[in-house]
């Protein structure tokens, strides 16, 4: 049996819980969940699972060796003690981040500088020569986590940052990432049994997260590596196992449609789906929102992400906000719409009172995501509706 250790899948805030259900429905044992990031423990084989399969995965880093340390030089001296040459060679070039949450250290950039000259000081005394250092290309990617005097480095088993799936061929103005889109669809609890509309869709990742999602398509397909792909241990018959693996693929007899005003956002969307080779699974076309009228006959989810207007005045924004609310209230009856914005002075206009709210960060923005229950029929059944009355045929929100 492949022995199993520990490991630590990193994402954004707000999204870890959501990570942890796709670590436990990937097998993974002792999920444990953090600040923006989740522990579990596996074998090889979940490590490339996790790195190949996880939608909401940023990185997924192995620890290899954790110390205490309360000083600069104490800090060096027990980097040091660990064996570098068990986990690189001279011909690999390396590189390290650190993240540092400590009284003892006030600067990430110089335990990283520290570790780097630990690691090549230990290999030229001992062979003479040292390993490059390589931040754009490493062979070697290196994480530093320091929590008050508690050290740990782990090994990047990622190399890039999993949310560039690789089928990125532009993108429209202020995209969102991939790890969020995908982590808003499984918070809306879009799970492929329903149809999906993203009407200000941009550069097209959510419609194409979903795609994947519906499909059971592993964003992992897209990537040309992984960093585990030039460790000593690197096991190229099981990866190859794993790209061959179809077994989570399904049928989606459901629509995913993606529009935009934007006759450059079109473009660019069409472009990525091409190139994640899904654009005939969904719809893109070139329309405001206010111009659109939804399937009827099988209400499903929105996820959208609408501009947050840093280029026009305050009163631009909250009037298109007001038309917006009004636009999904009329026109969307039947749907749960749910929207991420960081415009929290014009989401006042919106004119619609929020079931869920949930704190994301797009970027650097602090954003909330809503949810918006579009219910149909008169006030006294929605009423019905929201106390949790079944028997309203007309109002059933899928």
């Amino acid at each position: 049996m492949d022995q199993t250790f520990d490991m630590i899948a990193k994402t954004f805030q707000g999204l870890e819980q959501v990570l942890a259900d796709e670590l436990t429905a990937l097998g993974a044992h002792d999920v444990l969940v953090g600040c923006r990031s989740v522990k579990f423990s596996g074998n090889k084989e979940m490590l490339y699972r996790a790195n190949f399969g996880l939608q909401t995965a940023i990185r997924i880093l192995k620890p290899i060796y954790t110390f205490s340390a309360h000083t600069v030089d104490e800090f060096y001296g027990n980097a040091r003690k660990y064996d570098w040459a068990t986990v690189m060679g001279l011909s690999h070039r390396f590189a390290v981040d650190a993240v540092v949450n400590s009284p003892y250290f006030n600067h990430s950039r110089y335990v990283a500088l520290k570790l780097k000259d630990a690691i090549a000081d230990q290999f030229r005394d001992r062979q003479g020569r040292r390993p490059f250092v390589d931040p754009q290309n490493p062979h070697i990617q290196l994480h530093v986590h320091v929590y008050n005097d508690t050290c740990t480095i782990s090994l990047d088993s990622s190399g890039r940052s999993l949310h560039r799936r690789g089928y990125r061929q532009g993108h429209d103005v202020a995209p969102i990432n991939e790890v969020l889109a995908a982590g808003m669809l499984r918070l809306a609890g879009f799970d492929g049994t329903c149809s999906l509309i993203d009407p200000m869709c941009g550069s097209g990742t959510i419609a194409i997260e979903a795609a994947l999602m519906a499909y059971g398509i592993p964003p992992g397909i897209f990537r040309e590596r992984f960093g585990f792909e030039h460790w000593f241990d690197f096991d190229p018959d099981l990866l190859q196992d794993i790209y061959n693996d179809d077994s989570m693929e399904r049928q989606f007899d459901h629509q995913i449609i993606a529009s935009d005003i934007s006759r450059q956002a079109i473009e660019v969307a069409t472009s990525n789906a091409k190139a994640a080779g899904l654009l005939r699974k969904i719809s893109i076309e070139q329309r405001s929102i206010f111009d659109y009228a939804p399937p009827a006959d099988q209400p499903g989810l929105v996820v959208t992400n609408p501009p947050y207007g840093e280029r026009l005045k305050l009163d631009q924004m909250e009037l298109f906000y007001k038309q917006l609310g009004d636009c999904f209230k009329q026109r969307y009856q039947g749907y749960n719409v749910w929207l991420i914005t960081s415009n929290f002075e014009a989401l006042k206009s919106f004119g619609l009172r929020p079931s869920r709210r949930i704190p994301l960060f797009n970027g650097e923005l602090e954003c909330t995501f809503q949810q918006y229950e579009m219910f149909s029929g008169s006030a006294r059944d929605r009423a019905m509706q929201r106390a949790g009355h079944t028997d309203i045929e007309e109002g059933a929100v899928m």
